[in-house]
């Protein structure tokens, strides 16, 4: 095992041990369930907008340390982030997890994503990685369409 796959799992292993914005908002734009069946990874989603920037994001996660330290690094990466933004992080990471060739560099504030690259090795592992992603675009969805602050839909 090479250091860089060490430093990677130790980055995984932090993010799942201290998972970062954890918790609940208490009036959100957003809340989104997401499931994997799979392998039974539950996580909800709560996202606050300030008109089009993530104000707040936090997750409650059930299952593998992949989708909690998933769910956590992604939370760091979209904070503050305008929606645009975020969307542009969601391609690079999807184009990460699902690209057959080598390992692709990320930008710098990043770098921690790039831990997850090892999952590609087991595909079925990469449905664990991208469900906070694929939540996270239902919640701005969900968001953007009750933008005027009425009653929060929840997205099961």
């Amino acid at each position: 095992m090479s250091l860089a796959d060490d430093l990677y799992r130790e980055t995984i292993l932090d993010h799942y041990h201290n998972p970062r914005n954890r918790g609940e908002i208490t009036d959100p734009s957003a809340k989104v369930e997401g499931v994997n069946p799979l392998c039974g990874d539950e996580l909800t989603l709560y996202l606050q907008l300030d008109g089009d920037t993530i104000k707040d994001v936090k997750i409650t996660a059930k299952g593998c340390s992949i989708n909690t330290a998933s769910g956590s690094m992604m939370s760091e990466a979209v904070l503050g982030h305008s929606i645009e933004d975020v969307k542009k992080t969601v391609d690079a990471f999807k184009t990460m997890m699902m690209s057959k060739s080598g390992e692709i560099t990320l930008p710098e504030e990043m770098e921690d994503l790039e831990a997850l690259q090892g999952v590609r090795k087991y595909p079925v592992r990469i449905k664990c990685a991208l469900l906070p992603w694929n939540t996270l675009l239902e919640g701005i969805q969900s968001a953007q369409e009750d933008q005027k602050g009425q009653k929060v839909k929840e997205v099961k």
